[in-house]
């Protein structure tokens, strides 16, 4: 009798919980309630291991102590806010305004960049923006593989630290573990490369007790000499993918960026860094920035557990509903909230051209059937869907109107709007634009079409597996 009444008491206080945490949606709340009461022993556990974005009381009052202490990110640049505002047009100020509640980055004027659509060739880059490096190559990865590229990476930062370039890298601690379990990692800091592990795991019995395992460092960030910066979909492996290789080969993007917005990527890997070795590179933000030839603005988007709630998912509604004419959108996961998908679909019924494309056969069949479960109410609004068919597509880019890039490591599902560190680049720039849509179509050339008709065609138990599996995306 007494374990009924305990076991009935915990259940009434992890109820309370759920509804007086911040910032939680009512269908998440409900979710939630339902699994606490339906399974009475899985439903709290599962409850305290995935029901809250929690990284740690310490980590996060650490984070904020970081971050506090930074210099002002935007007090070394020699660009004037209100010459740069003046350069973006009227009907997208809105948006770098709304970028830099995100992070504190204003936007920054005198950017130039390189799209680079191909994983072999952006290792190339990477490896020969390393061995032309002179002060420091600051890395940044969620998943660092053993394969070619990961190597040839590795050979160049132990090249660069041999000729006294200070090198520091980053890997998130589980999607990189095959690398940091390998000679490779040990030959590194041998050669001088000073590493570091993001939100290591420890202990699997205590971890839970400090955050939640599955929050991550989902970023992929290159700064070379606080003048060079990389930002993309892009891991530091082989597109081959081995470890998933039958979804392979993963298909990314990556741009090279010259110029002041490399200072904001340096921001956000200072803080990273900090955050895991206690080392302080505030001198590196500090350092006045050079002046750059003319170019176009562009402003970072960093979001994360320890960043101000929604602001991802914010972004992303901000860039759909500004877009007059054309809106196209590449990402691999696509497990929205309420308003993103209303946003969507209110942007093909305002007659704007919409089109999305996910990848035909996706690493995650859970991802693809909740996805699949938002497909009708796409359609039935006029967005246009497309499955690519050339491998799995992991670009994650929004472009509109022939104006506005976003492009980054974020994801559109609840997965990086709560849980992972990202990084993504906002630009404003007609040319690189067009280049990142003729990508795009390089894109849909190789996928299908799905309408509507085909959709109404599925059986009644895949739409059930869809739809159940869609329903739990408040809960995971």
């Amino acid at each position: 009798m007494f374990a009924i009444v305990l076991h009935a008491l915990i259940q009434i206080l992890l109820i309370i919980r759920v509804l007086l945490r911040p910032h939680r949606e009512p269908t998440s709340r409900i979710a939630w309630v339902v699994i606490i009461i339906v399974l009475p022993v899985i439903g709290l556990l599962a409850y305290l291991l995935l029901g809250e974005s929690n990284i740690g009381r310490y980590r996060a009052k650490q984070m904020q102590k970081i971050l506090a202490r930074l210099p002002d990110p935007n007090a070394a640049s020699a660009v004037d806010e209100a010459d740069c505002q003046e350069k973006i047009p009227r009907d997208y100020q809105h948006l770098f305004m709304f970028g830099k509640t995100v992070n504190g980055f204003s936007p920054v004027d005198g950017n130039r960049a390189e799209l680079l659509e191909d994983a072999n060739r952006t290792i190339d880059a990477i490896v020969a923006d390393i061995d032309a490096a002179q002060d420091h190559v600051h890395l940044l990865f969620y998943i660092w593989l053993p394969d070619n590229n990961g190597c040839r990476v590795a050979d160049a930062l132990k090249r660069a630290a041999a000729r006294g370039v200070t090198c520091r890298a980053i890997a998130d601690a589980l999607g990189s573990r095959y690398i940091i379990q390998s000679e490779h990692w040990q030959a590194m800091q041998h050669a001088g490369v000073h590493m570091a592990q993001a939100l290591p795991v420890g202990n699997l019995l205590i971890r839970p007790l400090k955050g939640r395992l599955d929050l991550r460092n989902h970023r992929k960030i290159v700064v070379i000499d606080n003048r060079i910066t990389y930002c993309g979909s892009q891991n530091c492996a082989d597109p081959e993918f081995r470890i998933k290789e039958k979804y392979g080969p993963w298909v990314d993007a990556m741009m090279r960026f010259e110029g002041p917005v490399a200072r904001q990527n340096q921001y956000l890997f200072a803080g990273d860094w900090e955050s895991e070795t206690g080392e302080d590179l505030s001198a590196l933000i500090r350092k006045p920035i050079e002046s750059f030839q003319p170019g176009f603005v562009a402003q970072v988007i960093g979001t994360g557990p320890t960043v101000r709630f929604s602001a991802m998912p914010e972004m992303f509604e901000a860039l759909m509903y500004t877009a007059r004419r054309e809106l196209f959108i590449t990402t691999p996961y696509y497990v929205p909230d309420e308003s993103m998908q209303a946003g969507l679909c209110a942007s093909a019924r305002r007659g704007v051209k919409t089109t999305i494309i996910f990848p035909a056969r996706n690493d995650s069949w859970i991802v693809r059937a909740a996805s699949r479960s938002y497909y009708a109410g796409l359609l039935s609004a006029g967005v246009r869907i497309f499955e690519y068919e050339g491998g799995l597509l992991h670009t994650k880019s929004l472009t509109f109107d022939g104006k506005i890039t976003l492009i980054g490591s974020a994801n559109m599902d609840r997965r990086s709007f709560e849980l992972n560190y990202e990084n993504n680049i906002l630009l404003n720039d007609h040319s690189m634009t067009n280049q990142m849509r003729q990508l795009q179509d390089k894109y849909l050339a190789k996928s299908r079409q799905v309408t509507l008709e085909m959709v109404e065609q599925w059986t009644w138990h895949h739409r059930l597996l869809n739809n159940s599996v869609a329903m739990m995306g408040p809960v995971l």
